[in-house]
């Protein structure tokens, strides 16, 4: 992990300068300009986020120790099948993981930290929440830990994997030819983030859009559907607390309102905007309805 923190170090303000320039850049050049106030917001949420990494807990790390105490193998990246073994297998527990992200409650209450900007920029791309290591956002990576990968090499490899996402979150590079049947590209990324009810819940590859291909997530960004940013509901606000926390509180007070047991766990664990009565603001709903909710005002 110490050599992670080093290889961090080095990267993040790589990360930030190009942010940055790509900020200024638009700001100059584009009729609606940069939301700086945005750019500020996920400055802050990185902030926070690398504080709280610093708190000695996390939900997966006991269960990547356990799954690795009774490990199948023993595999190190020492030789070339094993590295590609890796990035399989990363790329395929992410895609699930994403997926999973989107399409239950309790994971996209962390994840869509994430979506909140209304517009999409490389500032967006380390704006990812500060819950995920307490809410068990890594536990979809333990198989890789059984299957006999050190938990630090899964971390890595997890860590490389984003960083390779963060160029996607620039809008303004074009479709990149045969390169879209293969990798994930800024182009399958503007749709992933998109709010258009058309685009919602698609392209959750990494690097590769190969599985969303096999299981039928991959939707095309078409140039006559712009994508639209954001949130379903769209955020007003650019306090990272009322942005981390609110998906949260909503869900709680969801729960509270529960006549059922099954109202419960589809409150909890259904679909983002699931309700009893089927008018709520689920992905399918929204496109038989093709409506997209009003933005709610909340205090900044």
């Amino acid at each position: 992990m110490e050599a992670l923190g080093k290889l961090y170090l080095i990267l993040l303000p790589l990360v930030l300068g190009s942010a940055l320039l790509e900020g200024l850049w638009l700001s100059r050049t584009r009729a609606k300009g940069y939301d700086w106030k945005a750019w500020a917001t996920s400055i802050g949420d990185l902030a926070i986020r690398r504080l709280l990494s610093l708190v000695p807990y996390s939900l997966a790390t006991p269960i990547f120790s356990l799954a690795y105490q009774h490990r199948l193998f023993t595999l190190g990246l020492d030789s070339v099948g094993s590295v590609l073994l890796l990035f399989i297998g990363m790329e395929f527990f992410y895609y699930w993981y994403h997926r999973t992200s989107h399409t239950v409650r309790w994971f996209w209450n962390i994840h869509s930290v994430h979506h909140s900007p209304n517009q999409l920029n490389l500032a967006a791309a380390y704006r990812l929440g500060w819950l995920g290591q307490f809410m068990g956002a890594t536990l979809f990576f333990t198989p890789l830990a059984f299957l006999g990968f050190e938990p630090t090499t899964i971390v890595t490899a997890l860590f490389l994997n984003l960083l390779y996402q963060f160029w996607l979150h620039a809008d303004w590079i074009p479709k990149l030819g045969w390169l879209e049947y293969v990798l994930n590209t800024p182009s399958a990324h503007r749709v992933h983030h998109a709010r258009n009810p058309e685009y919602l819940d698609a392209n959750f590859g990494g690097v590769l859009i190969v599985f969303d291909r096999l299981f039928g997530s991959h939707i095309e960004e078409k140039s006559a559907v712009p994508c639209d940013y954001g949130l379903v509901t769209p955020i007003t606000t650019y306090n990272p607390i009322l942005i981390n926390f609110q998906p949260w509180i909503g869900m709680i007070r969801d729960v509270r309102t529960a006549r059922s047991p099954g109202a419960v766990l589809g409150y909890l664990f259904g679909p983002p905007g699931w309700r009893p009565d089927g008018q709520g603001l689920t992905t399918a709903e929204l496109r038989a309805r093709g409506s997209l909710a009003h933005p709610q005002p909340a205090p900044a």
